[in-house]
C-alpha cells in the first residue's frame, strides 16, 4: 500500500485535503519557539560584544602627556596591564631564553677572556625582562662608581623621555647615572612606545629616529607593522655612546644595518669601546642587534613583525588586544607560531630548538679560536713582534670578535636569522684562524714554531684571574 494512502499516519478533512497530526503541530511551534530564543541569545550577545568593544572609549580616564605609571595606564587597559604584570615572573626558562637570569659567564668561561678589561666580564647575566630593567641596571656590576653615562638608562624606563623633555636630549645623556636614580622608577612599559592620548604606537627615542635619518630615510612614513617592529628598535639594536656630544646614544646606521657596513662606520669614525688587556686590539662590543638582525630572516621578509611574535593578539569576548607579557614565543606556541604554522607545539618547539643548538655549537667553536688568537699575539708581543707588524692583525681580530658577538649580543640564539647567523660566526671563525695563522709566520721569522703555552680558563674564575693577571701587568709567560 502507497504511504500517503497509509490511514495510519495521515488524515483528510471532508474535502479530502491532507492534514498533519497533532503532534507535528506541536512539534513546529517547539522549533519556531528556539529558534526565537537562538536568535535572541545570538543578537544579545553580538549587542554585549559591541559594547565591550566600545566600553573603554567611553570609560578613559584622561593621561598626562608625561604619564610613566603603568599602573595608571592600566586603569584604562586593564587587559593589557594584567598580561603587563605577568612579566614580573623571572622563572620561565627556554633552552636558550626566557626570563630566568643565567649567568653567561659561568655557562661560558670563553666569554671572560673575550671581555677581559671591559664590564661585561665582571657581569653579564640574561635579561629578567621588561619588569626588571630600573632594578636590573642599578644593581649590575657594570655600572662604575661615582661616575658612570646617564646614557644607560635610556632603555630602562618611560620616565627617560619625561627626563629629555625636561632637561634636553644632549643635557640627559652627559648627566651622572647615579645622579638620576631617583628621578628613573618605573621599568619600561606604556609611555615608551604609546602616544597617551591616542595610545598610537610612537618613536619616544630620538636615538631610532637619527639613525633613520642617517640612512636617509623618513620614519614618520612607515605604516602600523613596520611600527610595531620599530616600537622594540627604539632599544633592541646596535649602538655606541659617541664622545661628541658627550655620550650621546648612536646608532652605526650612516653606512647601513648589517654587521659589515656597521663594522666600516666604526673603523672610519675610529672607536672602540675597550682596548683588550691581552692583545691590545681595541675592540667594539656589540649590544644587541635583535633588530638589524631580525631585517635579514624571513619573517622580515613575510612582514612578520616583531610583536607578531612576542606580543601576539588575543580576544576576550568582543576584545582584540595585544599581549603585553612579552617574553620568547617558545613559551606562548599556541598564540604566537601556531598561528602561521599548521604543526604540532612539540614539532614548532623540536624544530626552534634544533636551529638554536647548531648556532650555539658553532658559536662556542668560534668563540676558542677568538680567545686563542688573543693569547698568540699576547705571545706575538713577548717574543718582540712590532706593533707594526701586529696592527693589521689586531683589525682582523677586531672584526672577527664583532661579527662573533653581533650574533652571541643578540636575542634568539640566531634564530632571527639562521642563514645569517651561521654566516657571521663562520667568517668569525674563519677571521680568528687567520690571525691565528698570520701570527704563527711572524713567530715563525723568531725561531719560535710551537703554539704558545696557552693559560687554563676552563672556569669563569682561572679564566678572571688569567685576565687581572694581564690587566695588572703580571701576563704569564706565553713562549715555549
Amino acid at each position: 500500500m502507497n504511504a500517503t494512502n497509509n490511514p495510519k499516519t495521515t488524515k483528510t478533512d471532508n474535502a479530502g485535503n491532507l492534514r498533519l497530526p497533532l503532534w507535528a503541530g506541536f512539534l513546529l511551534a517547539a522549533l519556531a519557539c528556539a529558534v526565537v530564543i537562538l536568535l535572541g541569545l545570538l543578537a544579545t550577545t553580538v549587542m554585549e560584544r559591541r559594547w565591550e568593544a566600545q566600553r573603554p572609549a567611553m570609560v578613559l580616564k584622561p593621561l598626562d602627556a608625561w604619564e610613566t605609571d603603568n599602573a595608571k595606564w592600566g586603569e584604562n587597559y586593564p587587559r593589557e596591564y594584567e598580561t603587563y604584570l605577568k612579566s614580573a615572573d623571572d622563572t620561565t626558562r627556554t633552552m636558550y631564553g626566557g626570563g630566568d637570569p643565567r649567568d653567561y659567564l659561568e655557562d661560558d668561561p670563553y666569554q671572560v677572556i673575550l671581555f677581559a678589561g671591559y664590564g661585561f666580564s665582571k657581569e653579564y647575566l640574561q635579561s629578567r625582562g621588561h619588569f626588571y630593567a630600573v632594578e636590573d641596571v642599578n644593581q649590575t656590576a657594570r655600572i662604575k662608581k661615582p661616575y658612570n653615562a646617564a646614557t644607560c638608562y635610556t632603555c630602562k624606563s618611560p620616565d627617560v623621555p619625561r627626563l629629555m623633555n625636561t632637561m634636553g636630549v644632549k643635557e640627559f645623556y652627559a648627566a651622572n647615572f647615579h645622579d638620576l636614580k631617583k628621578e628613573v622608577n618605573n621599568p619600561i612599559g606604556c609611555l615608551d612606545c604609546h602616544d597617551p592620548q591616542t595610545t598610537a604606537l610612537r618613536v619616544s627615542r630620538p636615538a631610532l629616529r637619527e639613525g633613520f635619518a642617517a640612512m636617509g630615510k623618513d620614519i614618520e612614513t612607515v605604516g602600523l607593522q613596520d611600527m610595531r617592529s620599530l616600537a622594540c628598535a627604539q632599544c633592541h639594536v646596535e649602538y655606541y655612546f659617541s664622545p661628541n656630544p658627550k655620550n650621546y646614544l648612536t646608532f652605526p646606521w650612516a653606512k647601513g644595518t648589517t654587521a659589515e657596513a656597521m663594522i666600516e662606520y666604526y673603523d672610519e669614525i675610529n672607536f672602540h669601546d675597550y682596548m683588550h688587556p691581552i692583545s691590545k686590539t681595541p675592540i667594539i662590543k656589540a649590544q644587541h642587534p635583535d633588530y638589524e638582525l631580525y631585517l635579514t630572516g624571513i619573517h622580515a621578509y613575510r612582514n612578520v613583525a616583531c610583536a607578531d611574535c612576542h606580543m601576539p593578539y588575543r580576544s576576550e569576548g568582543g576584545v582584540k588586544f595585544t599581549d603585553h607579557h612579552v617574553q620568547s614565543p617558545l613559551l606562548n606556541i599556541s598564540n604566537s607560531c601556531a598561528v602561521c604554522h599548521r604543526w604540532s607545539e612539540d614539532e614548532i618547539k623540536s624544530r626552534v630548538e634544533s636551529i638554536q643548538t647548531k648556532v650555539a655549537d658553532a658559536m662556542l667553536r668560534s668563540e676558542e679560536s677568538l680567545v686563542k688568537a688573543h693569547f698568540d699575539i699576547a705571545a706575538a708581543m713577548q717574543a718582540g713582534i712590532t706593533e707594526e707588524q701586529l696592527k693589521p692583525i689586531r683589525t682582523l681580530l677586531r672584526h672577527a670578535q664583532f661579527n662573533w658577538d653581533y650574533i652571541s649580543a643578540s636575542n634568539g640564539m640566531g634564530f632571527h636569522a639562521p642563514q645569517e647567523s651561521m654566516r657571521l660566526i663562520g667568517l668569525a671563525a674563519q677571521q680568528a684562524q687567520e690571525v691565528r695563522l698570520q701570527t704563527a709566520r711572524l713567530l715563525a721569522t723568531k725561531g719560535i714554531s710551537k703554539p704558545p703555552k696557552y693559560p687554563d680558563v676552563s672556569t669563569r674564575e682561572k679564566a678572571f684571574d688569567t685576565a687581572k693577571a694581564f690587566i695588572e701587568g703580571k701576563e704569564p709567560k706565553l713562549l715555549p
